[in-house]
Parts: C-alpha cells; structure tokens; sequence
C-alpha cells in the first residue's frame, strides 16, 4: 500500500494508526484527517442478529466511497455497544437493568465518540434502549450522525390456528394451563430476525427518531431481513453523512423544539408506547433542553393526544404489524397526512439535508390505504394514544396512560376500583400464578418500589400486565394497575405507569393500603386515593412509613437491597421518570 504523503510527527501515536488503516485497507496519508466511523447494537435476543450484517455492509459502502470520492476522512473500525433482551429479562429481577442498558450505551458511545474524536457517523440501532442511548451521546458530541434501525421481525403464525403470534402473545399465554400450548407459542410466535414489531417501544422510537430528522423516513419500517438494508440503505446513508458534513448541519440542528413535538405527534398518532415519554426526554436533554418546559407543557401534551387521532390497525391494540406498515407505503405515508392536515411543521431539517416537507414530496408516498394505515379524515382511533395524570397519588403530574390500549373498566371517562397492594413485581406474579381467582372485576393493583430508584431501574412489567389481560379476556372484567415502574410498548389495558414521587422516595403511592378505593379520571386528566384526601389519614399514614424506613437504616423494609455495581449507581443517581429515569449526570 502507498503511504505518499504521509509523514509522522509522533510514531508513538501514530503507529497504531498506521496499522489498522493498512489492516482496514485504507490510506495511511490520511490518517491524521477527520475520523469516521460505524458503530452497532449488540445483544443476546433476535433484535440484534442483523446488526453486524448491515454495520459490515455500511463500513464497505463508505470505504469505497472515500476511495472514490478521494473524501480526506479517516475510517475506523466499526465499535459495538452491549444491549440486553427486555423479552427474555421481563418478569425476572435482571428486567432491572433494561433501563439502566440506555444509560451505559450513552456512556460507551459518548466514549468512543470523544476518545477517537469521531467527526462522522453511521450508528445501527437495535431492540428499543439502545438508540436512544446512542442518539443522546451523539447529540452530546454534536458532530454529523445519522442512525439506522435494525429493522422489525415478521409476526410469527400460530401452527393450529392460522392466527398472527408475537413476543405479547408469548405473555398472554404464560398463564395457560395446557404446557403443550405454552410450548406451541413459544415455537412459533418470533421466527426471524429483527426486534418487535408491534407499535411496541422499539418502533414508537424508531418512528421518533425518524420523524425528528436523524434516521431517513424510508428505512423504519422494512423489516430486518429486507434486501434493501444491505444494498439501497448503506449508500443513502453515506449520503446524508456527506450533505451534512458539507452543509455544516449538526444534530442539535436537526433535534429542535419543533422537531421533538413533530416526533411526538407522530408517535401519539401511532399509538405508541408509553415509554416515549421517558426516552423523549432524555432525548430532548441531551439536545439542551426541558422537554416540558421548552417544547410542551403537560397539558399541552394532553391536549395535543386529545386532538390527534390514532391512524395506524397495530399490534398491541390492532392486528397489524410495522412490516404491514411498509408493505402500504411506509412511516411516510402516515407523515404525509399528518402534514397535509397541518399538525406537522414541515419545515424542520433533517439527515438528509431537506425539511421534513421537502423529504415526504422525494419520496412521494401513497394515500392510506384505509385497512392498515388509516387517513386523518377517517381514522382507527378517534382520539390520540397517550394521557398525563395527576392528582394526589401523583402531585407534579408525569402518570402516564395508553389510552389507544385501555379495553374496557371506563364509565363516561372514570374508572373507580379497589386497591390491591403488592410491594414487587415478583410479588403479583406469584399471585397471579397461584390464585388468580382472587383477582376480581374493578380490582386496581398497586405495583410499588419498581421506580427509578427502587428496582432500581424502573423495569417494564410486560410479564404481569400480559397475564392481567389474559385473565380479563377470559373473564370479561377489567383489572386496573398502577405502577412506579414502566410498561412495555406491548401492555395494554387500564394500566398507568411513571407514579411519581416513587414508593422508594416515600410518595404517596407508597401510602396507599389494600381496599382504598382509586378514581382515575381521564376527562378532567386525574387520578387519586380517596383515602388520602383526608389530610389526618395522609399525615398518620406517611409518619409510618417514615419510622418504617427509619428502622431500617434509612430504607424502607420493602424495598429490595442490591450488589451489583450498575445498579448501586442507578440507586443512587436515577432521575425521577418526568426527568427521564436516568442517571444523574452532574
């Protein structure tokens, strides 16, 4: 290999350098240029089975293409991040560190990035976690990126009854008694390659990220087994990369105000999971801002979800899947209707160097076909997916609701049930699998010191609300749950999330006893313990769990003690979930 024009200030430093770009087959001269790179998710599930496929095809497209184009660039080996498998971890203690996988794929990105001063880069993104935590460390680092997601597993089909099957599926059916059904889901529900397919948390971020500027639209919904991802995507996404290099755009360009409330629009409008409201913050910091102070209020969000309709027939409250989605048309079609109709600002930039509006006329997208995607004028659902509550079981706001999920247990708007208290998650699975019986229709199970804090790690209880739905189905009854902890893009039912002050930090839900009646609320956007509005039972009820705590050294008796270093450090740093349940960075 010729090395012309190539002369070494500090061989020390750069003798490496010299060896892996005579390695990598590229030009030694240009070792000292701007760095680029690629960098992958990584974990023990389907989701990320196709990401070394696609890191290796983009790392060969922009290897030539630096030749080609003879671009004074650097290119570096591709660098991984450890993802862990919500699937495989919900309803086990280990569900714990899904949450904290965000925080340490931020802290391995934002080092690769800094350390190797990348100047350029091509992130591929797997299973729901790992995205956001690489796009805040590359807003963080602010140098042109573009992302592209893995790519959604096809449904899998049910041997006996022809039906659709996924990963939710898998759950509703933990319960079943019959270990030859059991067996059947688990063999068939999740052929493939790729992560869930549902409007579960991987595609509601995925959406997200596109619909903010820093993926292209067209590459969210095909699957991750879709040609076009090792042959069409790489080349277009070195093509973003060149147009923002040259036009000088920078992620924090692209991550603005208006842009984070076009994501969330579209994520509303697609029903999406509930944990966009954590992760959309966490984007929005990274980016320099407070998403409810500098991009929408929380009433602003309620009314934005009161207005949006829902236009997608999607798994978990639909029949379909994000590859149905493509097979229409893709994510674009469901942005062009939402710009026609005037909810989107079209002039917000994106990756590819073009304003939304401009992106949606190239790729010029098909009307809805009114099965799958709906059109605004005609939708699935009238009114939007996502609701904030408050009230004195959560006094700053922040519980949140899928309104698109809830089945039943509403009268004109209000739910009234009886709390049922369990002080884990463990706790209610055990319930559940040893008497569910006693659960009883309008039954509110508390679920607490599940929060940030108190897991810690604030897991998604996609294992019990999966078997709560079941049972309700069965039953024809409605089982309401509250939560300091999260639920999975694929819960559905009259389940809240992000109660807020968490049980670990003694907030009200901590106080609440078995048979207190609860009140949700949506129209007036409320939830409350009816016991605790009596100032005395509050003021006696919180002085007990404070000598409780007291006893212990400080911690309540309930609470679950840890080891593990991440999850020590999570104890002790976790934001509260309206901050985005993250760990504290200063």
């Amino acid at each position: 290999m010729s090395t012309d024009g190539f002369v070494s200030a500090n061989p020390g430093r750069d003798v490496q350098r010299v060896g892996t770009a005579q390695f990598l087959g590229e030009d030694v001269a240009k070792i000292h240029g701007p760095v680029w790179g690629v960098t992958g998710s990584l974990g023990d599930s389907q989701c990320y089975l196709g990401v070394l496929g696609k890191v290796a095809a983009i790392q060969k497209a922009l290897s030539e293409r630096i030749r080609r184009d003879e671009l004074p660039v650097r290119l570096i080996a591709p660098a991984y991040t450890i993802g862990v498998s919500d699937g495989q971890l919900n309803g086990t203690d280990c569900m714990r560190f899904s949450l904290i996988g965000r925080e340490l794929v931020n802290d391995s990105i934002d080092l690769h990035l800094n350390a190797s001063s990348v100047a350029g880069l091509i992130a591929v993104v797997a299973c729901d976690k790992p995205p956001v935590g690489t796009l805040a460390a590359i807003l963080e680092h602010n140098a042109p990126a573009v992302l592209l997601s893995d790519g959604s597993i096809k449904a899998g089909i049910d041997p006996q009854t022809g039906e659709r099957l996924d990963l939710v599926t898998g759950f509703q059916f933990a319960g079943d008694p019959d270990p030859a059904t059991r067996t059947r889901i688990a063999l068939h529900a999740c052929p493939g390659q790729g992560s869930c397919g549902g409007m579960f948390t991987y595609n509601t971020m995925q959406t997200f990220i596109a619909v903010l500027g820093m993926e292209p639209l067209q590459m969210v919904a095909p699957p991750s087994d879709d040609p076009r991802r090792l042959k069409e995507f790489p080349g277009q996404l070195i093509d973003c990369l060149v147009a923002m290099t040259d036009a000088g755009i920078r992620p924090r360009e692209i991550v603005t105000p208006a842009a984070l409330r076009n994501a969330l629009t579209v994520a509303i409008a697609m029903g999406g999971s509930t944990n966009v409201v954590l992760h959309s913050v966490e984007i929005a910091r990274a980016a320099g801002f407070d998403l409810w102070a500098d991009v929408l209020s929380q009433s602003d969000f309620n009314a934005l979800s009161r207005r949006l309709p829902v236009l997608v027939n999607m798994r978990p409250f639909g029949f379909y899947s994000m590859v149905d989605i493509d097979a229409k048309g893709g994510l674009q079609v469901i942005v062009k209707e939402l710009l026609a109709a005037g909810l989107l600002d079209g002039e917000a930039i994106t990756c590819t160097g073009e304003t939304l509006a401009a992106q949606i006329r190239r790729l010029d997208p098909p009307a809805p076909d009114g099965d799958v995607i709906h059109p605004v004028a005609k939708p699935y659902k009238d009114t939007g997916g996502l609701r904030l509550l408050h009230g004195n079981l959560a006094p700053d706001g922040g519980a949140v609701l899928k309104i698109a999920g809830v089945e039943g247990g509403l009268t004109e708007g209000v739910f009234r049930g009886r709390a049922r208290v369990f002080n884990s998650e463990r706790e209610l699975i055990e319930a559940l699998e040893q008497d569910p019986d006693s659960f009883t229709d309008h039954d509110m199970v508390v679920i607490r010191y599940e929060g940030p804090r108190g897991a810690p790690g604030m897991p998604e209880l996609l294992d019990p609300t999966s078997r709560i739905t079941a049972l309700c189905r069965q039953r024809n009854i409605t089982i309401a749950l509250m939560t300091d902890a999260r639920f999975s893009g694929g819960s559905v039912g009259l389940v809240i999330g992000h109660v807020a002050p968490e049980a670990f930090l003694g907030g009200p839900i901590a106080l609440i006893e078995d048979g207190d009646e609860i009140v949700v609320d949506i129209n007036a956007d409320r939830m409350d313990c009816v016991a605790l509005d009596d100032a005395d039972e509050h003021a006696r009820r919180a002085e007990a769990w404070r000598a409780a705590a007291a006893g212990n050294g400080g911690v309540h008796p309930h609470v679950t003690p840890v080891g593990s270093r991440v999850l020590t450090r999570m104890r002790a740093t976790a934001r509260p979930a309206l901050q985005g349940a993250g760990m504290q960075t200063s």
